[in-house]
């Protein structure tokens, strides 16, 4: 009887222990919300703000003489990876049996190119995206959240870095606000608003994954899990603060789709552009003429530089910035006026940026021991316009365009000889009825309407009077051999 007691008393309290384990499952949120939690952030107020400045992009090509650079109308497996790469649906093909310079149109309606996004900058218009969204593009339509469609022009853009201007005409629009990249973190949330696989005004999140990523542009990128489609391209990455802190730009893929790592362009890079965009048109960078190369660890132990940084110099161009201030092939170029250069591809990047004809000082390190050279920084030279129309410059003064949507040239008296001809005009450029006929650029006319063609004078006299004709047949003489088409004028 004396021991019971404690025993019982024992067994209560193991009663009462569990008692209140279990009343403890069941207490009121007020007493559970005294332990910590982990809150996950919420991005409605964030999208309500920012999504109507994210736009729709849209371009239109009209059918000519074929999309491809190699000028016969073919969509050539390079051309297949460059739209993969950059997320661009691939434009009609001809259909299966079509004849050969006829690309299956009726008529010459432009025809729909590719889909991605932007983002306003300013109230009256001025839109960001990337330069590969509108390359190319005959005309470029915007389509706002509230579902207004506004034909915009390009004002500019760069493919070095990916980034072009588009402005429509129209006023108190809304915009976004720039961020500071130099305040992004890695791990920090960051928001996607676009179009991906034209799914306008679609949201996506994620993290940042990383910074300042080489992958071997112009620009190093801002690395996410954001997930990132066709379509989304030109779009903004965004932070909490709903500020802009990047343009979506590339995917990692073995698939074509998204596989959990996207590339955005850091917003002040592109700012830097956009604004040079906007001023002039394209954008001017430095150079010093030099092909570079990465420092490996074994070289850089091998010849005293201890850790690798650095870029070593391959090869210098003859006569060129770098040759006349003394820099030698071997040397490795370790400092831009007094600014590290870290591995190689930082050195383009602060070139780049220097206005061209300012003296600026290398530091090198050359046979094991390092030296300054004053470089006079040169001018990179403009990129070639990539619009079709001027793909393909004439060497002679092209004949005014008429009905029949060509342009031609004379031929020289070594092309006549060696195609075997006494007479006939090389075709310049090509479009509307011309190009629905099948004409395409590097042609030779030798006749229209059963009249050979002499020279470029006379065919736009013929072309002139054709064009009361409702079709008119020309004699196309296409690489060995000749083929006659028939244009429909309208």
């Amino acid at each position: 009887m004396m021991f019971a007691l404690p025993s019982a008393s024992l067994a209560l309290r193991r009663s009462l222990t569990l008692g209140l384990a279990a009343l403890a499952l069941l207490a009121p949120p007020a007493v559970l919300a005294q332990t910590p939690t982990v809150q996950l952030p919420d991005f409605t107020e964030l999208v309500e703000r920012v999504g109507p400045a994210v736009v729709n992009i849209r371009t239109l090509e009209r059918p000519a003489n074929g999309l491809a650079a190699n000028g016969r109308g073919e969509i050539t497996p390079d051309i297949e990876e460059f739209f993969r790469r950059f997320g661009i649906p691939l434009p009609n093909r001809p259909r299966p049996g079509t004849p050969p310079g006829n690309n299956g149109q009726e008529d010459d309606e432009p025809q729909q190119r590719g889909v991605g996004s932007g983002f306003i900058l300013s109230a009256d218009g001025f839109i960001m995206t990337n330069a590969h969204v509108v390359e190319g593009a005959d005309e470029v339509i915007v389509t706002l959240t509230d579902k207004r469609e506004l034909k915009a022009r390009i004002i500019g853009a760069d493919r070095r870095t990916d980034v072009a201007v588009v402005k429509v005409e129209a006023g108190n629009l809304p915009f976004v606000r720039i961020g500071d990249v130099s305040r992004l973190k890695v791990g920090e949330w960051v928001l996607a608003i676009g179009s991906p696989f034209g799914l306008e005004n679609t949201v996506t999140a994620g993290i940042v994954s990383a910074k300042q990523r080489d992958t071997g542009d112009y620009l190093p990128f801002i690395q996410t899990d954001v997930a990132i489609n066709p379509g989304n391209s030109g779009g903004p990455l965004l932070n909490l603060r709903g500020e802009v802190v990047g343009i979506n730009s590339q995917i990692y893929s073995r698939s074509g789709g998204f596989m959990g790592i996207s590339f955005a362009i850091p917003i002040d890079e592109a700012q830097r552009v956009a604004d040079q965009l906007r001023s002039g048109g394209r954008v001017i960078r430095g150079r010093i003429g030099v092909e570079i190369a990465p420092v490996t660890k074994d070289v850089a132990e091998a010849i005293g530089l201890g850790k690798p940084a650095g870029a070593l110099v391959r090869n210098v161009e003859p006569d060129g910035p770098a040759a006349k201030a003394g820099v030698e092939a071997g040397d490795i170029i370790v400092k831009v006026d007094g600014k590290p250069v870290e591995k190689s591809g930082d050195l383009p990047r602060i070139i780049g940026g220097i206005k061209p004809g300012t003296k600026a000082t290398l530091s090198v390190f050359r046979r094991g021991s390092a030296r300054d050279l004053a470089v006079t920084v040169g001018e990179v030279p403009a990129e070639r316009a990539q619009r079709r129309a001027q793909a393909e410059p004439s060497t002679a003064p092209p004949a005014a365009k008429s009905a029949l949507g060509l342009a031609v040239a004379d031929l020289t008296d070594t092309q006549k000889k060696e195609l075997g001809v006494k007479g006939g005009v090389r075709v310049e450029t090509v479009e509307g009825a011309g190009a629905r006929a099948g004409v395409q650029a590097g042609d030779v006319i030798l006749q229209v309407a059963n009249v050979e063609v002499t020279d470029s004078k006379q065919f736009i006299a013929l072309a002139a009077k054709a064009e009361k004709e409702r079709t008119v047949s020309v004699l196309v003489r296409r690489g060995n051999w000749v083929n006659y088409l028939l244009i429909r004028p309208r």
